[in-house]
């Protein structure tokens, strides 16, 4: 006769309690974590000018068995927390790359998907009292001739709307390219050069600066840290000048966009405050290893004029 096991916790009946109590436990070590986190990188300096890369969309949605829009749309959401977590935080300056000039090579619905997605987000910020309540000012960068005209209006009515904001910069890169970036600024300044409006010898590195996207106004300021997420580690053409300049620190993460957590940010920002402390490190033991060098130097010659001293003073001369 066999005996029979009896499963005292069936799975059906315990499973989505378990599961629940899991997720809560779980849900409540996150936060602890996240809250401590967030207070440690308070003691340090806070990056100015954060860029990301917002990788994985399309990846996330196959992973989820969804379509390429049903991506998009989650990224969206992700964009939108992400401008909060940076506003409280007090980052200044926040650069999303939301369509690349490469992206135009993809299919046509899905282009012209993430042009709507795009401009209705566009028109919440606008609509939005909290945009004006946190002084939120938002600008694009990028080749404006390649949007269709409803997003193009959507863009300088949004920032129309926000020009006299200045508490928090939202710059969001749309059919752009870093190296595009430069091309145009440097056939802009060498139209000026030849209709007498500049001359050579004010071309500099400032003044290039001031031709980038967004122009005119003010260009985008060196980067601080990049962000991509996605798993890929490159930086894709994106603010080459503001970025690859500053020696600016990156940050690579695996999560797909979609998949982007607030402690993912926070483990961005320390990883840029631990490099600013090597930074600076390298540089106290650089000045003090000339301190040292000129010591000794002085040390030395002091020395050699002793000798010239004693010298001098044998032979009776002193």
């Amino acid at each position: 006769m066999t005996r029979s096991k009896i499963n005292l916790y069936p799975k059906g009946a315990f499973w989505p309690g378990f599961r629940f109590l899991k997720n809560r436990i779980f849900s409540a070590s996150y936060k602890r974590y996240e809250s401590r986190l967030e207070k440690n990188i308070q003691n340090f300096e806070i990056p100015h000018h954060i860029a990301v890369i917002m990788d994985g969309n399309r990846r996330y949605a196959g992973n989820m068995g969804q379509s390429r829009s049903f991506g998009h749309s989650m990224g969206a959401k992700v964009s939108e927390k992400v401008i909060d977590w940076c506003y409280d935080i007090k980052v200044k300056q926040l650069t999303l790359y939301a369509l690349s000039t490469e992206n135009f090579q993809r299919p046509e619905d899905e282009v012209d998907g993430l042009f709507n997605l795009i401009n209705e987000k566009f028109l919440k910020l606008y609509a939005d009292p909290n945009t004006y309540e946190k002084k939120i000012r938002v600008r694009i960068i990028g080749d404006r001739s390649k949007l269709p005209e409803f997003l193009n209006n959507s863009i300088e009515k949004l920032e129309k709307a926000t020009e006299n904001c200045n508490k928090f910069h939202l710059n969001v890169a749309i059919a752009y390219g870093g190296r595009q970036d430069i091309i145009q600024a440097v056939q802009d300044i060498a139209s000026c050069v030849s209709s007498g409006k500049l001359s050579l010898e004010e071309v500099n590195e400032n003044l290039i600066s001031k031709h980038l996207y967004p122009s005119p106004g003010f260009s985008v300021p060196n980067v601080d840290l990049i962000i991509r997420t996605g798993g890929d580690e490159r930086v894709s053409n994106f603010l080459s000048w503001q970025a690859n300049g500053s020696e600016c620190a990156a940050y690579f993460c695996v999560p797909f966009w979609p998949e982007f957590r607030k402690i993912d940010l926070l483990r961005s920002i320390r990883v840029y405050q631990a490099r600013k402390a090597e930074k600076e490190q390298e540089h106290s033991y650089r000045v003090s290893t000339i301190i040292n060098l000129l010591k000794i130097r002085k040390y030395g010659e002091k020395c050699e004029d002793l000798r010239k001293l004693e010298a001098a003073k044998r032979q009776g001369i002193s």
